[in-house]
């Protein structure tokens, strides 16, 4: 299943996840991108949000306004589901309108290749970025090990080259997969002080000892955090 968190409050955007682009709010261009892939929910703080995604033939759960993130509101979602704790969950951001459906098919299937694995907690996925790309905070990079496991997410230029120039990143995309059972067991797991540093909640499974599996994709889709991705999403779309 793939569950879309939608808050409707971000402080930094406003009501972002019902930003029109192309006549259609985003988060339910979100869900249209994803839905041949598994079914489709948005987990959502908004009776607005869940009329709109009724209207687009979107099935949304109302979810509490008081989560700290959006994998603790997709948590809550998968509860009133009463899904089976094998069920995967991919949780796909609501402001990402252009993901392919390649890339969350990778992640689906990643995610079920280590579904018995009780060292690996998340599944994610990576794009190979530039150099000037890498300097942008907004972007999370991630190193990862041989078996493309990882080893730290940071909003910092990581690796540091130190020596040379280094023009092949790994940045993190903001997709995660997880089995019902491994979401529970992360969402129970206490606020790490990396998390809280770098905002970044993925580093809640690295400091408490668990591993995140990641997948390389291409894709050239991209989140919506500032008006000015939105002028850019708008443009795209009209591509």
């Amino acid at each position: 299943m793939i569950i879309i968190p939608a808050r409707i409050g971000s402080s930094r955007f406003p009501n972002k996840v019902l930003a029109d682009i192309g006549g259609m709010p985003m988060v339910v261009r979100t869900a249209k991108a994803v839905e041949g892939i598994d079914n489709v929910i948005i987990a959502t703080d908004s009776q607005e949000v869940i009329d709109i995604a009724s209207a687009h033939g979107i099935q949304a759960v109302l979810t509490s306004s008081n989560h700290q993130s959006g994998t603790d509101r997709i948590y809550e979602a998968a509860q009133k589901l009463d899904l089976d704790e094998k069920e995967i969950i991919i949780n796909v951001q609501g402001d990402e309108p252009f993901i392919e459906t390649e890339v969350v098919q990778a992640i689906y299937d990643l995610t079920k290749k280590n579904r018995d694995d009780e060292r690996i907690m998340m599944n994610s996925c990576y794009k190979t970025i530039t150099s000037p790309e890498a300097d942008d905070p907004n972007i999370v990079k991630v190193v990862t090990n041989t078996d493309d496991i990882a080893l730290y997410f940071s909003r910092a230029k990581i690796p540091y080259p130190r020596d040379h120039h280094f023009n092949a990143y790994k940045g993190h995309l903001g997709i995660y997969g997880f089995t019902v059972k491994s979401l529970r067991n992360f969402c129970m797991l206490e606020s790490a002080p990396l998390e809280e540093i770098e905002k970044l909640e993925q580093l809640r499974a690295l400091y408490h000892g668990y591993e995140v599996a990641m997948i390389e994709v291409n894709t050239e889709s991209f989140g919506i955090d500032t008006m000015e991705d939105l002028e850019k999403a708008i443009k795209h779309h009209q591509l």
